[in-house]
């Protein structure tokens, strides 16, 4: 398929005091750049597809910053847009440990993006595009991020620009200023081709429980009242996870299509687990990287969750694995020295 795919959102920096520390300790923090979709753009970038970041940046130097952790990616950047007002976005995630979960705490209020996130010309922003990519959190940032993401949303689907969308519902983001999580995203899900949800999401913008009556993995029925809901959409995928402590996972993957039987990929097990914050935006990457290269869906279920489990090995936010990372690792495992 030719074509760039676009991505977006609202980049943050992250601030993380080292393995062991909690943030009442740490008299250091390493800094990382991230954000939904912005670790998608990445992890295209990195995997060798053309991707573009849209967002808006303080006019400083952690703007500055931000943009060019994505330059170092090979993300297009020319559709950036830096202003005076606001700040940058951060958030402080502290590494679990033991029993000790990871947790994140926000500090992202009145940030640049969540004043001014319209790009100032939707048009050009699509040009050249074969894939829009949203998640859910960009329209949980203000009333005017989420105007702003169903008008570009909208604005794809009236150029025949296909839309994948990722969930990612933020509850806290979306009471923060009132909004109507639950409309917005089912807004957003109309729209979307690809949608990179389970049921919980599902659940939620239906108003229906699944939990009862689904299957063990929790995909079929809440997929199937997905289908019925949108009669756009035609994907549906999704990780499983399975955690035996906080660095040793079960990973695996579900593909679900209309009218098709679900891909089931058997999970990985992961050990050792050092960073899995960014997994599911390496596992969208890897996903839409391998259908945009003509892959089928089995094809591109196995490569994204890969793709996902390799995120795990590496701190920071976005990936750095190039495909023939990949496809080692599929190919020849994981385990042995490469010389």
């Amino acid at each position: 398929m030719d074509g760039r795919i676009v991505c977006f959102g609202e980049m943050l920096i992250r601030l993380s005091p080292r393995l062991g520390e909690t943030l009442q300790q740490a008299s250091a923090l390493d800094t990382f750049v991230g954000g939904a979709e912005a670790n998608v753009a990445a992890s295209l970038a990195r995997l060798g597809a053309s991707s573009v970041m849209i967002t808006t940046l303080p006019e400083n130097p952690l703007g500055h910053a931000a943009r060019d952790a994505m330059r170092l990616h090979g993300v297009d950047v020319s559709h950036m847009r830096f202003i005076a007002r606001g700040r940058m976005g951060l958030y402080f995630l502290t590494p679990g440990a033991v029993i000790r979960p990871s947790e994140v705490l926000y500090d992202r209020a009145g940030s640049a993006f969540a004043l001014e996130p319209a790009p100032e010309d939707l048009d050009a922003c699509l040009a050249g595009a074969a894939r829009l990519h949203i998640s859910g959190i960009t329209p949980a940032v203000s009333a005017a991020a989420r105007d702003a993401a169903l008008s570009l949303a909208r604005r794809a689907v009236e150029r025949g620009v296909k839309v994948s969308f990722d969930g990612n519902y933020r509850a806290r983001l979306w009471e923060a200023w009132g909004g109507d999580g639950p409309a917005a995203i089912r807004e957003l899900l109309g729209l979307a081709d690809i949608a990179f949800i389970d049921r919980r999401d599902i659940a939620l913008v239906l108003e229906k429980s699944f939990d009862a009556a689904d299957d063990p993995v929790g995909g079929d029925l809440a997929c199937a009242a997905a289908f019925i809901a949108f009669p756009r959409l035609q994907t549906i995928a999704y990780t499983t996870r399975r955690a035996h402590a906080v660095d040793a996972h079960d990973l695996g993957a579900c593909i679900q299509q209309r009218g098709a039987p679900a891909v089931t990929i058997s999970p990985l097990t992961l050990s050792g687990v050092v960073d899995r914050i960014g997994s599911g935006d390496a596992f969208a990457g890897g996903f839409l990287f391998r259908l945009h290269r003509g892959a089928d869906v089995a094809d591109a279920a196995r490569f994204a969750l890969y793709a996902a489990a390799a995120k795990h090995g590496q701190r920071g936010d976005a990936s750095f694995a190039s495909a023939a990372d990949i496809e080692t690792l599929i190919r020849d495992g994981a385990l042995d020295v490469r010389r």
